[in-house]
């Protein structure tokens, strides 16, 4: 992969999260009703759920800012979720998929 490649995106990603973030802090659930469909809890539930239903352990995690981390799961069968949690302990599934590939770090190069 070249360096304007993985430039790219990262860029990519970037973008995506700033779309997905802003949705996700507006569109939380706080009522009852919608909470029957949410797909927030606690963090203790979502990692446990995670572990016990996909064996996914926790692979990455960023600060996205004073209120939130970004964390990613992932499994060695290769499924992958990726959660916001706020500083209140509340975690949100934003995305999850198959295939995940942890990339090795090239000599070298910046990332």
């Amino acid at each position: 992969m070249t360096r304007g490649r993985i430039y790219g995106v990262r860029s990519m990603i970037y973008g995506l999260m700033a779309v997905i973030l802003p949705t996700l802090v507006i569109a939380h659930p706080h009522s009852a009703a919608s909470q029957m469909m949410r797909s927030c809890a606690g963090r203790p539930e979502i990692v446990n759920f995670l572990d016990k239903n996909f064996a996914e352990k926790l692979t990455a995690v960023g600060l996205i800012n004073q209120n939130a981390i970004l964390e990613v799961y992932a499994a060695e069968s290769g499924t992958w979720t990726l959660i916001v949690t706020d500083v209140h302990g509340i975690s949100c599934v934003l995305l999850s998929g198959d295939s995940w590939d942890t990339m090795p770090v090239l000599p070298g190069l910046a990332t």
